[in-house]
C-alpha cells in the first residue's frame, strides 16, 4: 500500500508580504480616524445651525453623505454623541488656558476664568445645549461631567496649596472647588436660557464677586486675610 505523502508544513508568511498586510491595516484604520473626526466636525456646524434637537440625517447631510454612510463610521448614535462630547471637551480644555495656569491677583484670576468661561459658552451655546440634552436624555457621561470634574478636581488641588502655604487644614478645598464649579454651571446655564437684563460683563462682574466672596469667607474663618488686588504666586507644585 502506498504511503501518502506528507503534507508540507506551511512557512513563514514572507516578511514583505506581513509588511504589505500591516501597512494596509494602519492606512485604513489612519482613515477611519480621519472621516470620523471630519464627521464629529460637521455634527458640530450642524449643532450649531440646527440647535440641540439635530437629527442624524441633518449631520449626515452636513457632512455631504448619506446617513448610511455615517453609521460605517459609528456603531450608533450614542457612539457618535460619545465623539461629539469627547471633542467639545478637548475644545473647553483648550479654551480654558486662564484656568489651567492662573496669574495676577486673586480677583484677576477669577476675572479671567469667568470671562473666558462665558465667552466659550456665548459662542458655542447651541454645543452646550446639546451636551446638556444629550446627559439629560440618555444618561450618557460625557464632556459636561468630564468637564466639570477636571475644573473643580484642578482648583481643588489648587486651593489645597494655597491652604498649605498659609499653614491651614486643607480639608475644605475638595467642597468648595465642586460648590464654586456646580453655582458657575448652574448659573450660566440659567442666564443663557433666561439672560433677563444681565449682559455678560454684569454677569462676569456677579460671578467673580460671589467667587471671591466665598473664598474670602472660607480664609478669613480660619484668620487669614487677603488682598484680593494684590499678585498672588502660584503655590509650590502648582507651576
Amino acid at each position: 500500500m502506498a504511503v501518502p505523502a506528507a503534507k508540507p508544513t506551511p512557512g513563514p508568511v514572507p516578511k514583505s508580504a506581513a509588511h504589505k498586510v500591516d501597512g494596509r491595516a494602519a492606512r485604513w484604520a489612519g482613515q477611519q480616524e480621519r472621516r470620523r473626526a471630519e464627521f464629529v466636525e460637521a455634527a458640530l456646524a450642524a449643532i450649531a445651525e440646527h440647535g440641540p434637537g439635530v437629527s442624524t440625517e441633518q449631520i449626515a447631510e452636513r457632512a455631504g453623505v448619506a446617513r448610511t454612510r455615517l453609521y460605517r463610521h459609528f456603531a450608533d448614535a450614542s457612539d457618535l454623541q460619545r465623539a461629539i462630547a469627547r471633542r467639545a471637551a478637548e475644545l473647553v480644555t483648550a479654551e480654558l488656558a486662564p484656568l489651567w495656569r492662573p496669574q495676577g491677583s486673586p480677583r484677576e484670576m477669577i476675572s479671567a476664568a469667568i470671562g473666558t468661561h462665558l465667552h466659550w459658552l456665548t459662542e458655542h451655546a447651541q454645543l452646550h445645549r446639546y451636551l446638556l440634552r444629550t446627559v439629560r436624555s440618555s444618561g450618557e457621561t460625557g464632556a459636561l461631567p468630564d468637564i466639570r470634574s477636571a475644573i473643580a478636581l484642578h482648583l481643588s488641588r489648587l486651593f489645597a496649596g494655597y491652604l498649605a502655604a498659609f499653614g491651614l487644614d486643607t480639608a475644605p478645598a475638595d467642597t468648595v472647588a465642586f460648590g464654586l464649579v456646580g453655582y458657575v454651571e448652574s448659573a450660566t446655564t440659567r442666564w443663557l436660557d433666561h439672560p433677563g437684563e444681565l449682559t455678560r460683563a454684569e454677569l462676569s462682574a456677579q460671578l467673580s464677586g460671589t467667587i471671591w466672596a466665598m473664598l474670602d469667607h472660607t480664609l478669613r474663618s480660619r484668620g487669614v486675610e487677603l488682598d484680593p488686588e494684590q499678585p498672588l504666586p502660584l503655590p509650590d507644585g502648582m507651576d
